[in-house]
């Protein structure tokens, strides 16, 4: 019954595990070491739910394969992945790094693949499980400043739903949640103005990792806010 949280720390993957431990399910949260996921896991621990943590640079292939078997070892198939975690660095392109670069595809795209790899096979030996994909409304559009940010959440929904291609009738689905201006500390210096909170896009996460009927597989759920 365990759900694996990616970017759990603050924001969105914080609200998403609190709502989920409410519910009463189990967690598995992956990400850097930091005194917020230490605090997001002792916060779920107090609803009566099994927390642990998994230390991991999303950045590293290998940690992310490490943690993954980890996660099955002691859970076995999870129920839910949430793939939330997300770097931003703003730049115009001629002044963008290679490294900046890289770095959001790493986090934003490459880190989302690794983990579904690594947990898919156990997954749809179990024939159950929902593979919940964080992108954002920047995954439809053009942003000035944001084109790595921007190419890795077009990038998430195109993984996603060639995924969900491959899942049809397989007992698992893959959906994609595109909040819009959230209001977290990834949208400072956007120039946006916040449309909703993360608990607004939290219970929505939840609902299609715990709720959704499978023929949601391949779903892209936009959130433009109030």
């Amino acid at each position: 019954m365990t759900a694996v949280i990616t970017g759990a720390s603050r924001g969105i993957g914080r609200a998403t595990a609190l709502e989920l431990a409410r519910r009463g399910r189990p967690l598995a949260l992956i990400g850097r070491r930091s005194p917020g996921l230490d605090d997001t896991a002792e916060s779920a621990r107090r609803a009566g739910v099994r927390v642990e943590t998994f230390p991991c640079e999303l950045e590293q292939p290998e940690q992310i394969e490490i943690a993954a078997e980890r996660i099955l070892d002691r859970h076995g198939a999870p129920d839910a992945v949430i793939h939330n975690a997300a770097v931003i660095h703003r730049a115009p392109v001629e002044e963008l790094s290679n490294a900046d670069w890289n770095r959001q595809i790493d986090v934003n795209l490459r880190a989302p693949f690794l983990l579904t790899r690594a947990l898919l096979p156990e997954m749809k030996r179990s024939r159950k499980g929902r593979l919940v994909f964080v992108s954002s409304i920047s995954g439809t559009v053009g942003t000035p400043l944001s084109s790595a940010y921007n190419a890795s959440k077009w990038g998430v929904i195109g993984f996603m739903k060639s995924l969900a291609e491959e899942l049809k009738d397989s007992g698992v689905m893959a959906v994609a949640i595109l909040p819009g201006s959230v209001d977290t500390k990834m949208l400072d210096g956007s120039g946006f103005v916040p449309r909703m909170n993360a608990d607004d896009v939290a219970k929505t996460i939840v609902h299609y990792a715990l709720e959704a009927s499978l023929a949601h597989n391949g779903g892209v759920v936009e959130m433009f806010g109030v």
